[in-house]
């Protein structure tokens, strides 16, 4: 005989309570705790009946029949890690309009092309008429996409078994509902039931599952963390709308790096891929412009070049201000007071601005000297060579410290045209050989990379 047990959970991070509150004190949210309602066994001392499958040694497992589908998106590919994993629970997130359901509804297509076999795409959101509609503006024929316009979870499995495809979409999965729980769609319970069941399917029958997921206000996926802890590989889409450029990145992969980058461009025909992304981000520079330098980043185990802009214009209030738009500002924050007080530069009665081409995010410190020497070029109107670019990390007694990953850095720099690169004077050697059509310039303080990087004035 089962007796109920009941307990409150938090529809915004999934906190669980004994007893009803106002207020999550986990996330602050108010009139977020919802009561539930659990059967419980009423023998303590019962046990769990054993698996069928017992434990086995890791050296007889067959590894025979877990190759990757093959996905000719390669952008795609190689933020999944070079394919796709059967069985794999897949979580794609990102802001509303921002192309999910575009770029889903063409991995689903080449999918089924590639492998020849079916893939299911459930849509919660829209009507089978509907994505046809999408499919044909984005000219997507494929004749093994079959269409599911439903939310409920068990009709939802109940079509999986009777296709048995290759690939399943769900989307999004904040819409599915389950018949044995109360809660509303979207609710945690719902989110982890529906991920959880989705789960155990993923696995048992090998069907490489994506799961669309909305985003809060703040950024996160919602569910909250519930989701990403269940699934295989976390992937957010981020760019602005207003620039035609997406970037997917993967936060959480159990089958490939994390960090990983695939950039693409929207387009009328739907995402188009990016095989050189650094190209496209520096073909409107201005060259010998003051406030431009280039740095070059790393995105999981792509380098990139992005051009940072810097604006430093005399102040008209009190307290300067400091604007961030693609660096973190508390990085911009201390690079401004290490130019004042390491370099004598005046940046006290200077508002700055600092600006990264692309709409793109980069968060890694190797940026750290391109800013600063991006700030002292407009700060003193004198360009910066147009054929350098810059790599090291900025400390608040001026030095310039190394970063990782400096061969793959050059190499891409070289590739694209640029003759010198301002280096870290403490940079450890490389393993292999730094391109020689680059000039590496090794520098100590950040006051002896502006005097090497800014161009002295025609006289």
């Amino acid at each position: 005989m089962a007796k109920t047990r009941t307990h409150w959970v938090c529809q915004s991070c999934g906190r669980t309570t004994l007893r009803p509150m106002g207020r999550c004190p986990s996330c602050g949210e108010w009139n977020t705790m919802i009561e539930k309602r659990d059967a419980i066994a009423s023998y303590p001392g019962r046990r769990a009946p054993l698996s069928d499958s017992g434990p086995q040694r890791l050296s007889d497992i067959e590894s025979e029949g877990l190759e990757r589908l093959p996905l000719p998106m390669h952008e795609f590919a190689r933020v999944l890690g070079g394919g796709v994993v059967p069985g794999s629970l897949v979580l794609v997130g990102g802001e509303p309009g921002i192309g999910k359901s575009t770029l889903i509804l063409q991995v689903a297509a080449m999918i089924a092309d590639a492998s020849g076999q079916p893939v299911l795409y459930v849509s919660g959101e829209e009507a089978a008429r509907q994505i046809r509609m999408r499919a044909d503006r984005l000219s997507v024929q494929s004749d093994g996409v079959y269409v599911l316009a439903e939310t409920n979870l068990e009709a939802i499995l109940r079509h999986g078994e009777s296709i048995r495809p290759v690939a399943a979409i769900v989307d999004s999965i904040q819409t599915v509902f389950s018949d044995e729980l109360t809660s509303a769609a979207g609710s945690i319970s719902q989110v982890r039931e529906a991920a959880a069941r989705l789960q155990r399917w993923a696995k048992a029958d090998g069907v490489a599952v994506f799961l669309v997921g909305h985003v809060t206000k703040e950024g996160s996926i919602a569910g909250p963390k519930v989701l990403e802890h269940i699934v295989d590989t976390v992937l957010y889409l981020e760019g602005d709308r207003f620039h035609t450029y997406r970037l997917l990145r993967s936060v959480k992969n159990r089958f490939g790096a994390t960090s990983e980058v695939g950039v693409f461009e929207m387009q009328e025909k739907g995402m188009v891929e990016v095989p050189n992304p650094s190209e496209v981000f520096l073909a409107e520079r201005v060259v010998n412009a003051p406030g431009s330098a280039i740095a070059v980043t790393m995105e999981g185990t792509r380098p990139l070049l992005v051009e940072i802009q810097a604006l430093a214009s005399p102040t008209s209030f009190g307290h300067p201000r400091r604007t961030a738009n693609g660096v973190d500002f508390n990085r911009l924050l201390l690079i401004s007071a290490v130019l004042s007080r390491r370099v004598g530069l005046r940046l006290y009665e200077q508002d700055l601005f600092a600006n990264v081409i692309g709409g793109l995010q980069v968060q890694e410190p190797a940026a750290d000297l391109a800013v600063a020497v991006a700030i002292a070029s407009s700060v003193r109107d004198r360009p910066v060579a147009a054929d350098m670019a810059a790599i090291g990390e900025v400390g608040l007694s001026g030095e310039v410290r190394a970063v990782g990953q400096m061969t793959a850095r050059l190499k891409e720099a070289a590739r694209l045209g640029f003759r010198s690169c301002l280096t870290p004077r403490s940079m450890r050697r490389p393993v292999e050989p730094v391109p020689e059509q680059i000039e590496l310039i090794p520098v100590r303080s950040v006051a002896e990379a502006v005097r090497k990087a800014l161009v002295e004035p025609a006289t």
